[in-house]
């Protein structure tokens, strides 16, 4: 029998997690068919993918009733839910989370949309969805916005597991692993040990592409299509090796800390002249985690290459944001944009979400 293609991909130090949830996967053995077979190694959730479960499905309605009686809210009712979903999820990856010792086998729950520009809320409500899951695989998510920074470190520093979302550009990363590493030392510093602590930092790919391919036709760059999502991934690992290495790290290291791994994401492919499992392909490595939509991760067991590519073409990657840079195209600006458009595309389907929430309690 063929090796399985997706689960290759673990044979390259990658983790492949799944960027979906609801009760149909985890209920009709879906979700554990992925573990066993695919090799499946944790799962992401957002606003958008609630959204979806919640509002496409007559699964939640009778707990939307029963939990209507107690929550005070729409938003502490959708809470409800989801924690319910987190929690049967990180059952099925406990086996995961105990064999690989706590380096896999996490599921994300995101904290409120509309606290991304907040940071005590933030890390208020971290710590509450924290202790709500009650789990030891749970992440709990944060944007990885200006305000955000100080939620990562102060959740971090109580102990809590944190996947750092909605990232695009080369500095703000950077702050983030500064956030990650100083929650760790504060951690520490109250006389903690800090060798369960799990964290990864999601990098946003295909979005960054969408908006700067059409930039690059005007700028003779037309070549560069496809390829700066990439190079900006293949720059952050650079980082990862350089932070997560030398006196202050292996200080960290030597009480059992963990590096906070890149995690890609928004990696299915938006442009059709793509391969569907081009973005994939293009960053398998070491110490990395690919959190996949169902259908690329189908694809990718299909017809995907399963070969470490991460740190191949790294003089490509910096000639390609070089190139951008003399061409006056401003990446930062534009991955700035980014973050605030991906809060916004969070914002409308937890909206919409909290008006299904409400038409149902009314029938």
């Amino acid at each position: 029998m063929a090796t399985n293609k997706v689960k290759q991909i673990h044979s390259f130090g990658q983790s492949i997690w799944l960027d979906f949830i609801d009760r149909d996967i985890i209920k009709s053995g879906k979700l554990k068919k992925l573990i066993d077979e695919d090799g499946i190694r944790g799962v992401t959730s957002n606003p958008a993918i609630f959204e979806k479960a919640i509002t496409s499905s007559s699964d939640y309605d009778a707990d939307i009733k029963a939990l209507a009686k107690t929550s005070s809210s729409n938003e502490e009712l959708f809470f409800g839910l989801a924690v319910k979903d987190i929690q049967h999820a990180t059952d099925l990856f406990q086996g995961v989370y105990e064999e690989s010792k706590g380096e896999d086998g996490y599921v994300s729950l995101e904290v409120s949309p509309f606290l991304a520009l907040k940071t005590k809320e933030t890390a208020d409500q971290a710590e509450k969805l924290w202790k709500q899951v009650d789990k030891k695989n749970v992440m709990i998510k944060i944007p990885g916005t200006q305000p955000g920074l100080a939620a990562i470190r102060q959740s971090i520093g109580k102990g809590i597991n944190i996947n750092v979302t909605l990232l695009f550009g080369l500095p703000r990363y950077e702050e983030v692993t500064e956030a990650y590493i100083s929650g760790l030392e504060d951690h520490l510093a109250a006389g903690h040990h800090i060798g369960h602590i799990s964290s990864v930092a999601s990098f946003f790919l295909s979005r960054i592409d969408v908006l700067v391919d059409p930039m690059l036709d005007e700028k003779g760059l037309g070549d560069l299509k496809g390829e700066v999502a990439i190079a900006s991934a293949k720059k952050a690992y650079e980082i990862y090796k350089r932070v997560f290495s030398g006196p202050r790290w292996e200080k960290l290291a030597a009480q059992g800390a963990k590096p906070q791994r890149l995690l890609w994401a928004s990696t299915s492919s938006k442009n059709p002249a793509f391969k569907d499992t081009k973005y994939v392909e293009a960053l398998i490595g070491p110490d990395t985690v690919d959190t996949v939509p169902l259908e690329t991760i189908e694809a990718f067991r299909d017809h995907g290459i399963a070969e470490n590519t991460l740190e191949q073409g790294l003089d490509k990657a910096t000639e390609t944001l070089d190139r951008l840079k003399k061409a006056g195209i401003d990446i930062d600006k534009i991955t700035q944009q980014l973050e605030d458009e991906g809060i916004d595309k969070f914002n409308k389907p937890f909206e919409k979400l909290l008006q299904a929430i409400e038409d149902e309690k009314n029938k």
